[in-house]
């Protein structure tokens, strides 16, 4: 080959490579996958990558968004807030995603907020939470406080329970649920005095901190615990449970060792899930309660044909380092692919993956019929869906007690109550 071929030969080349890359491209659309795969919240949160892949591969089978293929861009936020706020930035700056899909903590999700309205992105945040927070950059398909620690006060209240002991992380979400739930409990009538875990007030006597907290992978509860048993031995009480990730391990082996049960003191808890019983005790739960907008033992052909559907992915999807054995489904799950599909669904009636043309889609109101049932959209960016009390049974799954169907979600409680 002389020089003049080989110099045609390589521009031939080049300029394939180049309507290569470039159809590739029109082909697909780049989606961000933002989570803690690594530190104290990877036992929740890699559960939510696993089920936005299987999610993505599912669309992409039926032909994608808009004929185009999801390609996923998966960020390890490691459980470190900081990390998580350059992780979102990368996404948006660097890989240009349309959409992002994640955050559990609430202190995540506030540590990268600013970095999507600056950049005006599209974050779907997945998690049960504290409410008082709209931006027009974010929608929580998450369980607000009244769709899931209101509800779960009320059954207790039903159920004759008098006295509620607060526990939990100490971050925003568990802090300001547990403010919320002190303020509805004194318009219920429960006295301060039957309100455990500690109340801190400020120089004017107002009460800024009502319940009990500790840090992230806290492991020794002999103190707290031995409170609730001397809080419970009136034997009309129960705990309200808002610890996240793994010290919900020491904290259920030591209930257990103190020799309290669900009999003596229920535990409500609202970061638990049928996923996060894999790493726990669960004969050491039994009897306890949750409240999700989902649990596993749903009975219903969509819930079904979604369960069979995600573990058949399991078994073929060549991801490295998703677990295959022993997988649930469990509420932050079905909100992450129920988030997925209503993004879809603006998509398509916006015509454009535009965010703010997608936003004005989603805020007109989209429904999508779920495992949980039917979710809608909102102008406020939350959604109206059902929820669920279950009482955990000795594998792990939850038993439906009681159904609030089609609960619209109410972000800003504090100071509502009378």
């Amino acid at each position: 080959m002389n020089r003049k071929q080989f110099l045609t030969s390589t521009l031939a080349a080049t300029s394939l490579a180049l309507v290569s890359a470039a159809h590739a491209a029109d082909d697909t659309v780049k989606v961000g996958v933002l989570h803690s795969l690594s530190g104290t919240m990877a036992i929740s949160e890699t559960s939510l990558r696993d089920i936005l892949l299987f999610t993505f591969d599912e669309i992409n089978a039926a032909g994608g968004v808009m004929g185009k293929k999801i390609e996923p861009v998966v960020v390890d936020g490691a459980s470190d807030w900081p990390l998580f706020a350059e992780k979102a930035e990368q996404l948006l700056v660097q890989d240009k995603v349309a959409v992002t899909f994640g955050c559990w903590t609430s202190v995540s999700r506030k540590s990268v907020l600013p970095v999507f309205e600056k950049y005006n992105g599209m974050l779907f945040y997945p998690v049960q939470y504290e409410g008082e927070e709209m931006s027009k950059n974010i929608f929580y398909t998450a369980e607000a406080v009244n769709q899931q620690a209101i509800p779960a006060v009320d059954y207790m209240l039903e159920e004759g329970i008098k006295k509620f002991y607060l526990v939990g992380t100490d971050y925003v979400y568990p802090q300001t649920t547990n403010l919320i739930l002190f303020e509805y409990l004194q318009s219920k009538g429960v006295p301060v005095e039957n309100i455990g875990g500690g109340l801190r007030k400020d120089s004017d006597g107002n009460v800024i901190s009502a319940g009990k907290y500790v840090p992230f992978s806290h492991t020794d509860f002999q103190q707290i615990v031995s409170e609730i048993k001397s809080f419970a031995a009136s034997g009309d009480a129960c705990v309200i449970n808002t610890i996240n990730g793994d010290s919900n391990v020491p904290f259920f082996k030591e209930f257990a060792a103190a020799g309290l049960t669900s009999e003596d003191c229920p535990v409500v808890s609202f970061s638990i899930s049928e996923d996060e019983f894999r790493s726990l005790p669960a004969k050491d739960l039994v009897g306890h309660l949750g409240c999700w907008n989902y649990f596993m033992s749903i009975d219903s052909p969509a819930n079904k044909k979604f369960i069979g559907d995600f573990m058949a992915w399991l078994k073929t999807t060549d991801v490295p380092g998703i677990v295959k054995e022993n997988r649930v489904t469990c509420s932050p799950m079905v909100l992450s692919y129920d988030g997925v599909y209503l993004w879809k669904a603006a998509v398509e009636k916006a015509g454009s993956f535009d965010v703010d043309k997608v936003r004005e889609a989603l805020e007109s109101g989209i429904t999508f019929e779920g495992p949980n049932g039917k979710i809608t959209s909102m102008k406020n960016h939350h959604f109206i869906k059902n929820v669920y009390i279950g009482e955990t049974l000795e594998d792990g799954q939850f038993q439906i007690i009681k159904t609030f169907d089609q609960v619209p979600a109410e972000p800003f409680l504090k100071g509502t109550f009378e």
